[in-house]
């Protein structure tokens, strides 16, 4: 069944037909589950571009503007694995469509907050629905699209929209900051209410699943990967020895110990642990946390790298990752037309090989380096290589599902992005710290003394001077970190990814009827 195709099935046996499912009902439904993909992905750097705007306007400290970015991180990344059960047994068009709608109504807020409890309570509940929607969305395609080259084009477009979502958002945030930082969620209020509409009545409910929800594993899994999101995100803003990360880490470890101790003992488990021991999405699993970890990063240093170096401003920063999105487009629109040729391992190895290149052409920035001749074509080789990274591994990630897990496997997939960028951000900011406080104190020690004392204009030249070659220094250290994450995420994919092409041509996973 899975491999039929869609104008060549019968109405009578619940299946499709030509007159009621037509290409372009796919093509439709493909728009709405992608819209609502990238608007969600887009708000983890659309904001950013904001916070200075939004912390003179609403009156946050400095202490407390990092928790707009935090409360939605640690509601989007605790809640996933639920959003995804819930999909599975109460339907994933329905849980898309909350998740939506509460996305959209707290934009709506967020946008219109006067005050920082209202600003944080409203990104809260962004990250509630974000964590509804972003899962089932990615089950909707898998179980909406015939295996074969329809699923592996709509795959294609989905992973083009999650990877280039980041640099779309900067670009976004640039220009909507221009106008108003409010823009940056009021955006949301048109693309969430057409989707939410249009999925009504375009995308078909799917049946309730079997079984109850497992309230323990999810007050387990909630509170354990909550209290793992807070100690990495707290351990690159302070360090991994601090209290607090160390308490948070330990806790959130522990609670997701019991987490899986609960799922194995369940008679309906909220995560099955036949989805993680499948050897072939335990490694997509994996090698996603891996790559997500680089990529997050590559944002963090690259937009600092920017602005604060190359003296763009917030819109010419945006624009400056304009080829980024191009790039993993393409590339996610070749690795979709070859997964029907190629086996997934060639195709993810051989994207590792150019995202490897890429990353460690970003540790040979200095502070005198250009745009043009010094970071674009580096911007370019990632750009491709994660667009063939990650079209294969989403598609394997949900291999051989069965039909009443999809959106909970999904779920998971998200979740190792998550988890994956947060965990890359901590460890490769305490690698730059360490090297930039190293190569400060070197490039102090080497000041000269005595003679007549410098003026307040040299003395800012120097400390300005001495700042760059520090930032660049500490930030080549961690791109070649993250070089050697992406390369060894391809040799595990190399080595361990052993499904072939035609296997994804005939996945067991059926698609349901639209309209």
């Amino acid at each position: 069944m899975s491999s039929t195709r869609v104008d060549e099935v019968n109405e009578p046996t619940g299946e499709f037909t030509s007159h009621d499912a037509p290409p372009k009902r796919l093509g439709l439904a493909l728009v709405i589950i992608c819209a609502a993909q990238l608007m969600i992905v887009l708000d983890g750097t659309i904001v950013n571009i904001a916070l200075p705007h939004l912390q003179v306007d609403l009156g946050f400290s400095q202490a407390n503007l990092q928790w707009v970015i935090t409360i939605y991180t640690l509601a989007f990344g605790g809640v996933l694995l639920l959003g995804g059960r819930l999909g599975d047994l109460y339907g994933r068009r329905r849980m898309f469509v909350w998740g939506v709608a509460l996305f959209t109504a707290s934009s709506l807020a967020a946008g219109l907050a006067q005050s920082e409890s209202v600003m944080l309570i409203a990104r809260a509940v962004q990250g509630l629905g974000g964590a509804l929607a972003a899962p089932n969305a990615l089950a909707l395609i898998t179980t909406t699209f015939p295996a074969g080259k329809e699923r592996n084009r709509a795959m294609g477009v989905f992973a083009a929209m999650s990877g280039a979502g980041a640099a779309i958002g900067l670009i976004l945030g640039g220009i909507l900051t221009e106008i108003d930082w409010r823009w940056n969620f009021f955006i949301n209020l048109p693309i969430g209410l057409v989707v939410a509409f249009a999925a009504q009545r375009v995308l078909t409910e799917s049946e309730d699943g079997r079984g109850s929800l497992d309230v323990p594993g999810a007050i387990t899994s909630i509170a354990g990967l909550s209290s793992l999101v807070y100690g990495l995100t707290h351990a690159a803003s302070s360090s991994w020895s601090d209290p607090t990360t160390v308490t948070y880490l330990a806790v959130g470890a522990v609670l997701l110990l019991a987490f899986v101790v609960i799922e194995t003992r369940t008679k309906h488990p909220l995560l099955p642990m036949r989805i993680l021991t499948d050897r072939t999405r335990g490694t997509s699993y994996f090698v996603m946390l891996i790559v997500g970890a680089a990529m997050f990063a590559m944002f963090y240093f690259l937009g600092i790298y920017i602005q604060t170096i190359l003296g763009y401003s917030a819109l010419k920063t945006g624009l400056a990752f304009l080829p980024f999105s191009f790039g993993i487009v393409i590339a996610a629109q070749v690795a979709s037309q070859a997964i029907s040729r190629m086996d997934p391992r060639w195709i993810s190895g051989t994207g590792a090989g150019f995202a490897t290149l890429g990353m460690w052409g970003f540790s040979h920035l200095e502070p005198d380096s250009t745009y043009v001749a010094n970071l674009l074509p580096w911007i370019v080789v990632l750009a491709f290589g994660l667009g063939l990274i990650f079209v294969p591994l989403t598609l394997t990630a949900v291999h051989a599902v069965a039909h009443e897990d999809s959106s909970v496997a999904s779920a998971v997939l998200n979740t190792m992005q998550q988890v994956g960028g947060t965990l890359g951000l901590a460890t490769l900011s305490t690698i730059f710290v360490n090297n930039l406080n190293d190569k400060v104190a070197e490039l102090t020690a080497k000041m000269p003394t005595g003679g007549p004392a410098p003026t307040a204009e040299q003395m800012a030249a120097a400390k300005k001077a001495i700042s760059a070659e520090a930032f660049t220094y500490g930030a080549s250290h961690a791109y070649v970190v993250a070089a050697i994450m992406i390369a060894i995420g391809g040799l595990i994919t190399l080595v361990f990814l052993n499904v072939k092409h035609r296997e994804l041509a005939h996945d067991g996973a059926e698609p349901v009827h639209i309209g």
